[in-house]
């Protein structure tokens, strides 16, 4: 009897979740493998029911509670916590409430679906939209939000996030990503206790030079490369940033992405719309690894310019000669990079102004025409020795900045971004051009452009921003200063759309100082980044290893370098990682090291393909071994290329043989070790083997034959053999 009465109870209680279900609006937003259900409650407000796993069976969706989370919180009304969004309206009424009108949800392509979701207030006209964008194949999300002023007066947004979403688990493990200059990317991880922990940046134009904009978030139990429940979240913003995450009462979080509203409230009149940068996120049951696979698929597809396309490996003089050089030196260079078999030669700082010379870092900044005495035949005549000798050649620039020991600061004092009534302040003896002034904009424009323009052949650029914004005041925004950081941003967009339109695969770096500028809203407009000044093969095992968790290696600029005193090989080995290039002095190396990389160049070469656009398995992490070894597989499974780093390994230590990962069970696959040095042999017991693709991933190889010797490495090419 008492089973007859659980079972009539519980078959009216999912009757009733059933029928309540179908009864109410439900909006999904979905990827192959990932699904958000927002719900419009009884009060006509939206709320997050569901973000995870993608039911297999569609009709399950409808079995999902409603939810008790509001998907876009709102400030000033009864909500406790931190709100999404916080407005004072043009009455000066700091209340706001979002209420659903309509959505409407499209397919733009095969791929790629849009859900908008309009909400209003019903006592003011102003008007929120909640934009999603669904990746399907590579299982990303991209949230922004619309928010339009129809009011008869100005209203000002104190708040204004670009994404909130809603978890509910026993334990939340954060992974976040910090450091400074030379120390970018560092990664740390610990468990969020209740209240709130914030990740933010204040610094305007170097904005993530402290705190990067991206993170991981696991549920429960913290996440490994292989195992766990999470997200990875990063915004697409170059400027200001923030990343709020608030553990309630009832053991619930709350994720808030999007713009540091620090000292940036913004203004919008009557008929105003603001668009916030968007949220970019992916949603993994099988940990830190395939979250990573997805970003990089995406990237590569979406959020990279020309993230399909091949890379050029290029030699730099700046360690060569730093800004102490003259016509005939650069020309003689060029001939280093041919020995190199690289495609392009980059000129560095330190090749234009005359009146103020730029022969340190205290002069020069903004006069860009090209010094006369170091270039009599300017950059047109350099551009053409390096096409006789087989190369592009290519430039660095800092259009954003200016040095006070310049023609352009004579000539512009109103053009600066400084403090009228105090003493000017400096990083590496510069001031910040204020991109907000449409004239100034169009100078930066021009800077770029016209010297494009004159020299047809320049086939890359090297954009630099070596300072973030202090002591900063706008003489053209005047009254409205808390719009200096938005705007900054915003006019650099601009700017950038207005070069693309005219060179639309001129391939850019995105230098900055180092790390200083990685997200996917500067992304779109460049082909790779400078990930950070420290070139120590060593530090940057650390760098690029955290780096790898969010974008694509043919991003990650690695040079080999004189820095560390590690061997030529490992040095070269730790750059092959990632995209491969040269800035170091070739008549100090050996001709044993000059042609140890004429034949790197060569297998990088043949090798690229697949650590640009294949899958990435990080396999053992050097913030757990002493060691570090990861792996590329392309597409088809034919293909793949390890790497492996010995680390400051002790007497006697011990490491264990490593599994391979995302190879073809079914397969056979050949074993040799490559990027050997000339005249040595591979201590590598299986090289030249052939195994199948179970073995590898079962059984595994050792890395470490033989004596264990600190900063070595191996690179080894695993080739399916059927």
């Amino acid at each position: 009897m008492k089973k007859f009465i659980l079972f009539t109870y519980l078959t009216i209680f999912y009757s009733a979740v059933i029928v309540n279900a179908q009864a109410r609006k439900e909006i999904v937003i979905a990827t192959k493998n990932v699904s958000v259900i927002l719900t419009i409650g009884a009060n006509n407000r939206v709320y997050q029911s569901y973000l995870g796993k993608r039911f297999v069976n569609q009709d399950d969706d409808r079995l999902i509670p409603g939810g008790k989370h509001e998907a876009y919180i709102t400030g000033g009304m009864e909500d406790l916590l931190q709100p999404a969004i916080r407005l004072t309206h043009s009455d000066g009424n700091p209340s706001l409430e979002l209420q659903y009108v309509s959505h409407d949800a499209k397919n733009l392509d095969d791929n790629v679906s849009e859900t908008n979701i309009l909400l209003q207030d019903p006592k003011y006209p102003v008007q929120v939209i909640l934009h999603y964008q669904a990746f399907n194949k590579e299982d990303i999300i991209k949230s922004w939000t619309e928010i339009r002023n129809n009011e008869k007066g100005e209203i000002t947004l104190d708040d204004y996030a670009s994404s909130m979403l809603h978890f509910e688990a026993k334990d939340y493990w954060l992974t976040q990503f910090h450091g400074d200059w030379a120390s970018e990317m560092k990664m740390q991880e610990s468990k969020l206790t209740s209240g709130v922990k914030e990740i933010d940046s204040k610094l305007g134009t170097r904005a993530d030079m402290y705190q990067t904009p991206v993170f991981f978030l696991a549920l429960n139990k913290p996440a490994d490369e292989t195992t766990g429940e999470l997200i990875a979240g990063t915004l697409a913003w170059t400027g200001n940033f923030k990343f709020h995450f608030e553990i309630d009462e009832r053991n619930a979080l709350r994720v808030i992405s999007g713009i540091n509203p620090y000292a940036s409230a913004y203004k919008l009149k009557k008929g105003e719309t603001f668009i916030t940068p968007a949220f970019i996120f992916t949603y993994s049951t099988t940990g830190k690894g395939e979250a990573s696979r997805n970003l990089h698929k995406w990237a590569r597809n979406y959020g990279v310019l020309d993230g399909n396309k091949p890379r050029l490996t290029l030699l730099n003089n700046w360690e060569a000669t730093h800004v102490n050089f003259d016509e005939k030196e650069l020309v003689n260079l060029f001939d280093d990079a041919t020995k190199l078999g690289t495609d392009l030669f980059l000129l560095d700082d330190g090749w234009f102004g005359n009146k103020y010379p730029r022969n340190n870092d205290k002069a020069g900044l903004g006069d860009w025409q090209e010094n006369k005495s170091k270039l009599p035949n300017g950059i047109g005549y350099l551009v053409k020795q390096a096409e006789a000798k087989g190369l592009k050649f290519g430039i660095w620039l800092e259009p954003e900045m200016v040095n006070p020991k310049s023609e352009l600061y004579e000539q512009h004092p109103d053009w600066i971004l400084k403090l009228s009534n105090r003493n000017e302040n400096y990083q590496r003896n510069q001031l910040v051009l204020d991109l907000t002034n449409p004239k100034v904009a169009d100078y930066v424009y021009h800077v770029v452009v016209d010297m494009l323009v004159k020299n047809p052949g320049l086939a890359y650029i090297k954009w630099d921003c070596n300072r973030s914004m202090t002591n900063a005041w706008s003489p053209y925004l005047k009254d409205r200063q808390s719009a200096l950081y938005v705007d900054y941003t915003l006019s650099l967009y601009k700017i950038l759309d207005r070069i693309r339109q005219k060179y639309p695969h001129l391939p850019i770096m995105l230098c900055s100082g180092g790390g200083g500028r990685t997200d996917y809203g500067a992304l779109k407009y460049f082909t790779e980044f400078w990930p950070s000044d420290d070139t120590d093969p060593l530090e940057r095992l650390y760098i690029q290893w955290g780096y790898s968790n969010f974008f694509p290696a043919l991003t990650i600029s690695s040079h080999v370098t004189s820095w560390g005193k590690q061997s030529i090989k490992f040095r070269t080995d730790v750059a092959m990682m990632d995209k491969l290039g040269y800035d170091i002095k070739v008549s100090k190396m050996t001709d044993e090291e000059v042609k140890f990389s004429k034949q790197a160049v060569k297998n990088y070469n043949r090798l690229n393909n697949t650590i640009w656009f294949g899958d990435l398995y990080r396999i053992v992490s050097p913030y757990e071994e002493n060691r570090m070894v990861v792996m590329y597989v392309n597409e088809e499974k034919s293909k793949a290329v390890l790497f492996n780093y010995n680390l400051n390994t002790r007497y006697k230590e011990v490491l264990n043989r490593v599994r391979l990962q995302g190879l073809d069970s079914h397969k056979q696959y050949k074993v040799e070790e490559t990027n050997l040095v000339p005249g040595t042999k591979s201590n590598l017991a299986e090289n030249g083997h052939v195994f199948s693709g179970d073995y590898l991933m079962t059984m595994g190889l050792n890395l470490t034959p033989g004596k264990l010797i600190p900063l070595t490495s191996m690179v080894i090419e695993i080739s399916a053999a059927n």
